[in-house]
């Protein structure tokens, strides 16, 4: 499947570097390259691609503010931050605007191929220089259960309800019966909220939700 990817960065030359870089890739294609937040938004609603490279600030409107759009109207398009700016104010603003991915600019090409593909499962992908801003903690929330918090990293790895399932050879009403637990317990509406608030308390490191997983037999739990 090739993964249609747009660009909204207001820096010439790393809009273009990366432009050239999706071109040489047979698995990406290149829907377009803007330089500002509101064009950004207006080709994302009229081509929908699968992935959305934003910076944070942009002319007319901000990355963050785009990612909120794209999540408001539940639109299948998936942001990915890519960013000069690792500041803790600008990785949480950028989860809870709805942001799939944070990478910083400085990081290898490899990584950002890594973090579309990623994304693409349906996971998350965070840069591991962010770690450390991660760690205000203060009021931790009920903890979760072994089976909650197998089934939470699982599904912000990327997993469906129905591979979850399998896994961990429960139904898929129980895993959403577990999912629905942990997000009352974390006082959250969904797997992106969620995610952010058991980052920020450790209740999921950086380390495990980046590791590689597969769905083989060995996986299972039965």
């Amino acid at each position: 499947m090739t993964i249609s990817i747009v660009i909204a960065d207001d820096h010439p030359l790393t809009r273009s570097g990366l432009a050239e870089w999706i071109k040489r890739n047979k698995n990406f294609s290149l829907t377009a390259e803007v330089d500002d937040g509101d064009t950004a938004w207006q080709v994302i609603q009229a081509e929908r691609p699968d992935i959305a490279l934003l910076d944070i600030q942009m002319p007319r409107e901000s990355g963050i503010s785009v990612a909120q759009k794209i999540k408001d109207n539940g639109l299948a398009t998936r942001p990915i931050m890519l960013t000069s700016f690792n500041a803790q104010p600008y990785v949480m603003a950028s989860l809870r605007a709805g942001a799939m991915g944070f990478v910083l600019k400085t990081t290898a090409i490899r990584e950002l191929e890594i973090a579309i593909r990623q994304v693409m499962s349906g996971g998350f992908y965070l840069d591991s220089r962010v770690a450390g801003i991660l760690t205000d903690k203060g009021t931790m929330p009920e903890s979760l259960s072994a089976r909650e918090h197998e089934v939470l990293l699982a599904t912000s790895r990327g997993f469906s309800i129905k591979e979850i399932a399998s896994m961990l050879c429960i139904t898929e009403r129980t895993v959403q019966a577990h999912l629905t637990s942990v997000y009352s317990k974390f006082g959250c509406r969904g797997k992106s909220e969620a995610l952010l608030v058991a980052l920020k308390y450790g209740v999921i490191t950086l380390e495990e939700l980046l590791k590689e997983t597969s769905l083989d037999e060995d996986s299972k739990t039965c």
